[in-house]
């Protein structure tokens, strides 16, 4: 049996915005350190994401010394923002649950305003070890996540997506495929596993670190979006549909939650423990 190693690192700082792919990084019980501690929400409080604006796909976001981040776009200034001091607690929604998050700078608000074309502000999750506990269906007790959909880490396989890119050639609209993995927004991608092996996985190993593997990883109209160029197709939920629907899921990927912390790093062996 050949060795499972971490092909890529992904770090999202801003919920639904292009991240960074880092050689190393340190795993925080709620995720990667500095994914998705950052959100975008509308007038009404509600976090916002590619699902309605696609756009989003083509800025980006990276950290810089001091806990910043900066932002980038088509057509828009790069721009620092500081993490916010701390201050008042504003509640936004986030897949209809209340989370308490604090109010980045206004110049941030302005940024992402006039390239979304609607106005917006940008949050932060200040403290993500009391602020949002993971879904209470696969959760046990005290585990909490960031600003990502609902749990710490998404881990995929170079196997299954050649699988699926497989399935898409032979499917009603081959002329999408082959699909680049970034459809997927994982946090760490993995070689030498054998297709779909991941869904079996109860607990793995990387670096100094374990997971427990929660669930499968349900995917959304997320996933057509081409994160080049912001448009929209029908791959690869189509064929999920087809050949990927585990319960309600149409699946790719697993959900994982740290159970001990560490660093993990490119090149790293994955034990699967079970």
């Amino acid at each position: 049996m050949s060795k499972l190693h971490v092909q890529a690192l992904h770090v999202h700082p801003v919920k639904s915005v292009a991240g960074t792919a880092p050689d190393e990084v340190i795993v925080e019980p709620w995720g990667l350190s500095g994914d998705r501690r950052w959100a975008l929400v509308d007038t009404e409080g509600t976090v916002i994401t590619q699902r309605r604006h696609p756009q989003m796909a083509l800025a980006a976001a990276r950290p810089v010394p001091g806990g910043r981040i900066s932002v980038t776009a088509p057509g828009m200034t790069e721009l620092v923002v500081e993490v916010p001091e701390p201050g008042p607690l504003e509640p936004v929604v986030l897949f209809g649950k209340k989370v308490e998050t604090v109010v980045a700078a206004s110049a941030a608000a302005d940024w992402f305003s006039a390239y979304l074309g609607e106005p917006v502000r940008l949050v932060h999750l200040d403290d993500p070890a009391v602020r949002r506990p993971v879904d209470p269906d696969y959760a046990l007790p005290g585990e909490t996540v960031s600003l990502a959909d609902g749990y710490p880490l998404l881990i995929t396989t170079l196997a299954s997506l050649d699988a699926l890119n497989s399935l898409i050639a032979q499917g009603d609209h081959p002329e999408e495929g082959p699909l680049p993995m970034n459809r997927f927004r994982p946090n760490v991608v993995v070689s030498g596993a054998e297709a779909w092996a991941e869904d079996g996985w109860q607990r793995i190993a990387i670096g100094d670190a374990v997971f427990r593997g929660a669930r499968e990883c349900g995917r959304c109209v997320v996933t057509t979006t081409d994160q080049g160029t912001a448009q929209r197709g029908k791959e690869p939920l189509k064929t999920l549909a087809k050949h990927r629907r585990i319960g309600r899921s149409l699946a790719f990927g697993r959900l994982l939650v740290p159970v001990r912390l560490g660093t993990v790093r490119v090149g790293d062996e994955v034990r699967v423990l079970e």
